[in-house]
């Protein structure tokens, strides 16, 4: 089933008026300024990473995309622990604005200290520092921007979450579109990889840009100031809530971690399958005769269609049993072994096409459960407490991010 504007109401004998009429989302507009922030706020980490040949090219010595993994995430990490600790002393429009800025500062820092100080020189290690900075203050602005946006919009009906999950699938569509362009275009040379890696940056500070001016819009639509508005409600109509503590606070949240704790490990088991395998697997362990360098790019393009198109069909239809989702996260173990034979089973499966039908399912089932999973979860609790749970559970996402990163190193013999 899909999912209306009214899905998300008072709770019956709560002593509130009668909730009144939904405002309607006139062109679609407040749904499409959520899609814009998901697709927002992952660029700036697909622009490092894409641009991963350009850097290795500058800085030989370095292990460029493990240091600029390990940094992004960590900090990350961190900063997403601080926001679920002092949330109740922060408000996500300040949270959000403040990421988004951190974010233009971050992709501002690569092209300027190239122009000014690299300028395609190889071995200047000073800037592979300062990118190595920009990279963290990312992690930093990644922390206040996803941990905000998923959490504003665990307060809202189911849609505006999958509008902000499928956005973040329509970024790594847009980069691999990107990708494709760059190397059709550029001549695969130093040249063509400094303005590649501008190009990256150009596009994902304009698109920084656009998301500031639509995140301060959204809050004077109509249909945002009703769910502002019922959220106070709510909240003032729980006669069990009251001011604080920090304490209180922190016990609050660990109440809330214990309520979402299985969806949390499903989509946390979701991005250590997927991480594990892409895209190390894809970019450096298979190989093609026929389309060569173009291979890698390809899979990853087309691992990237299929994960928005299963990010997109929860607004067609939402599988409901929790249980069902998860237990589906643990199949997905299964792709394991089927890449696995994809390197030393029959010869047929090693071949192109089953490379490519496994790699567009594991994009698929990614896509889905991740936003069958993220749009159930904030409504496991009361309204107030579900922005601390759609943290929560990027904090999850998160950390099955690191550590598929690291099983990637291990698992593939």
């Amino acid at each position: 089933m899909g999912f209306t504007e009214s899905s998300l109401l008072l709770p019956s004998g709560s002593g509130s008026s009668p909730a009144k009429k939904v405002p309607e989302d006139k062109w679609q507009l407040a749904y499409i300024i959520y899609f814009t922030l998901g697709l927002g706020y992952l660029l700036p980490w697909n622009a490092f990473i894409t641009a991963v040949d350009y850097f290795s090219y500058l800085y030989p010595d370095a292990s460029v995309d493990r240091i600029f993994a390990v940094v992004y995430m960590l900090v990350g990490l961190f900063g997403l622990f601080l926001i679920i600790l002092y949330r109740h002393k922060s408000q996500a429009f300040v949270r959000i604005n403040l990421g988004l800025a951190l974010f233009v500062v971050s992709l501002l820092v690569v092209p300027l200290i190239d122009a000014f100080y690299i300028k395609g020189r190889v071995g200047l290690y000073g800037g592979f520092y300062v990118t190595a900075g920009a990279v963290a203050l990312a992690g930093v602005a990644d922390a206040l921007v996803q941990g905000s946006i998923v959490g504003a919009a665990g307060e809202l009906p189911e849609r505006y979450m999958q509008a902000v999950i499928a956005g973040t699938g329509c970024s790594g569509v847009l980069v691999s579109v990107l990708r494709i362009f760059t190397k059709a275009v550029y001549p695969q040379d130093v040249s063509g990889l400094q303005k590649s890696a501008n190009l990256y940056f150009a596009v994902s500070i304009v698109i920084m840009f656009v998301c500031m001016v639509l995140y301060n819009v959204a809050h004077k639509l109509p249909i945002m100031k009703y769910y502002d508005e019922l959220k106070i409600q709510v909240v003032n109509a729980d006669e069990d809530i009251g001011p604080l503590t920090g304490s209180d606070w922190r016990s609050t949240v660990w109440d809330n971690v214990g309520r979402v704790k299985w969806y949390g490990f499903g989509i946390m088991l979701i991005y250590v399958v997927t991480l594990a395998i892409f895209p190390g697997y894809i970019t450096e362990d298979v190989h093609s005769q026929l389309l060569k360098d173009w291979y890698p790019i390809l899979l990853i393009t087309g691992y990237n269609v299929f994960d928005l198109v299963g990010k997109s069909l929860t607004a067609v239809y939402l599988l409901e049993n929790a249980k069902i989702a998860i237990g589906s996260c643990i199949v997905r173990l299964l792709f394991f072994p089927l890449f696995f034979g994809c390197l030393h089973g029959p010869e047929f499966f090693r071949t192109e096409i089953p490379v490519t039908i496994l790699t567009c399912l594991l994009g698929l089932t990614n896509g889905y459960l991740t936003s069958v999973l993220m749009i159930l979860a904030p409504k496991t609790v009361k309204l107030q407490q579900s922005e601390t749970v759609g943290i929560v559970c990027v904090l999850f996402l998160v950390i099955g991010l690191a550590s598929g990163s690291v099983i990637a190193w291990f698992w593939v013999i």
